[in-house]
């Protein structure tokens, strides 16, 4: 298959986000954007990675697996979906962000793994603001105990949160809890006297609403790779 048409679309994603990084008064060179190819092959990647994009984000620890060995050396892979602790060894040795972190025992299992690979993986805290029971994270209390736990582990760098917004939600709702997610990281940082320089949220719907609310690292797919199947 062709894939030539997802340079064009992640040139008009990249503009569109430097326009609303102006817009609000942000530099666009400190939003990071995650291309987030699932389910698509590693030939889309690859189109993407020869227009010069090198960040992408797997939900699966599997597919990110899969691609990390089929593609070019130099790309800074996200895992963004839920992990399973019994998966934790394999993600921590392919990845270099991981941002569904949301428990004390997957904490654990991820610095382990991180002192045998010896390296210092980037993680972030999964919270789920909207309170949905169909998505997993913490909630805001557990979040704090929790970051309390991630600064305390020597061998993963704590870098700040993740939250998804509902599907379709009004932009109101939208910029709420995006900014919920951001005044939570505030207050971190003030208890613990830590900097946690990213906010993980916008997606393909989104990521206006969250980049006017601070996001720093965007998790974009169906505007770059397409409708799934």
């Amino acid at each position: 298959m062709d894939y030539s048409y997802v340079r064009y679309q992640l040139e008009e994603v990249k503009l569109r986000i430097s326009q609303m990084a102006d817009s609000c008064g942000r530099k666009s060179q400190e939003i990071k954007l995650a291309a987030v190819s699932k389910t698509f092959p590693a030939e889309a990647v690859l189109a993407a990675y020869e227009a010069g994009h090198r960040i992408f984000a797997e939900n699966r620890v599997q597919e990110l697996a899969e691609k990390h060995s089929a593609l070019p050396p130099g790309i800074e892979w996200h895992l963004i979906g839920h992990l399973q602790s019994n998966k934790a060894s394999k993600a921590a040795a392919i990845s270099d962000y991981i941002h569904s972190v949301d428990s004390d025992a997957l904490l654990d299992r991820i610095d382990r793994a991180s002192s045998e690979n010896g390296k210092k993986l980037n993680i972030l805290l999964e919270v789920n603001i909207s309170g949905e029971d169909s998505k997993f994270g913490l909630d805001e209390t557990s979040a704090m105990k929790c970051a309390e736990k991630a600064c305390s582990l020597k061998n993963i760098q704590f870098s700040g949160l993740m939250t998804m917004a509902p599907y379709g939600a009004e932009e109101c709702e939208l910029r709420r809890i995006f900014s919920s997610l951001r005044n939570l990281r505030d207050r971190i940082e003030n208890s613990l006297r830590i900097r946690l320089p990213e906010l993980s949220m916008g997606m393909s719907g989104d990521y206006e609403a969250a980049i006017r609310e601070g996001a720093t690292i965007l998790r974009i797919g169906t505007a770059i790779f397409g409708k799934r199947t």
